[in-house]
């Protein structure tokens, strides 16, 4: 009986260390990147006219923020994703940074030529080998707040 209790305790220990083991991976995953920090606090409302290439999913705009900017793509009603701009590949070079291409779906960096999915940054050729920086998104069907 106390043979039991025991395994269950260790077994219980094993899978919290894997749990936040996986969770410290996902982490640096996300910000293993080249690009610096820099604080982002963006507040978007969607459906105001001047932001009508946000009031439809594969829809995107360019704003203020971040390193060189941000991306801001619709991928449903109400789901966005934010991107930094800035190349993952070349962070500290303006003219390096992602711009998304006429097939709505792909940013380059015209200097590097290194390309990236618009869904969620993902390097799709490089020479980059990290993705662009995501930052978070929160909609509430009237407003987007874009954050890190």
């Amino acid at each position: 009986m106390f043979f039991l209790k025991k395994i269950k305790i260790i077994s219980a220990v094993v899978i919290c260390l894997l749990a936040v083991s996986a969770c410290k991976k996902k982490a640096q995953q996300v910000n293993n990147s080249n690009i610096p920090y820099t604080p982002v606090n963006l507040t978007i409302y969607p459906n105001d006219p001047l932001n009508f290439k946000l009031q439809t999913a594969g829809g995107w705009m360019y704003f203020n923020g971040g390193i060189h900017g941000i991306i801001v793509y619709r991928k449903t009603q109400t789901d966005f994703v934010a991107l930094e701009r800035a190349s993952s590949y070349d962070s500290d070079n303006f003219d390096a940074r992602a711009k998304v291409q006429s097939d709505n779906f792909t940013c380059k960096d015209t200097v590097s030529g290194s390309k990236w999915q618009i869904v969620d940054g993902a390097v799709m050729n490089g020479p980059a080998t990290l993705p662009l920086r995501l930052y978070g998104t929160s909609f509430d069907g009237n407003t987007l707040r874009v954050f890190n």
